[in-house]
């Protein structure tokens, strides 16, 4: 794992947060419920605020390890991108609730992600 690896990572679901939040609050906002919408930009600000991380972890090689990096990734993806698919499958009358049981799943990855940063910190 290299630190470039963390920091492209990073920065790619950091763009992607500012491009769906984007799309969210305008494209969006027209054919979502509040719920929907507040759902939706939920997975916005965890897939930004883990994108962050993952870019501060880059930026501090020598602390990172790969289990943060695929804790953190996968976590954008499972919770993140599950909710999108939750909340616009639902809005088209489809939900895909298959869906539904991954995204805690994502959540607990967060967790594992963090729990690693205090055990590499102590």
């Amino acid at each position: 794992m290299s630190q470039q690896i963390f920091i492209i990572t990073g920065a790619l679901f950091g763009m992607l947060a500012i491009i769906f939040g984007a799309f969210g609050a305008h494209a969006l906002k027209k054919i979502l419920s509040e719920d929907q919408l507040k759902s939706f930009e939920t997975g916005v600000k965890y897939q930004m605020y883990h994108a962050i991380v993952l870019l501060v972890l880059g930026f501090n090689f020598e602390f990172s390890t790969s289990a943060m990096y695929w804790c953190f990734t996968f976590g954008i993806l499972l919770f993140s991108f599950s909710i999108y698919g939750l909340v616009l499958s639902d809005a088209k009358g489809k939900k895909l609730r298959f869906l539904g049981p991954i995204t805690p799943i994502g959540g607990l990855l967060f967790v594992v992600g963090w729990l690693l940063i205090v055990l590499r910190a102590w």
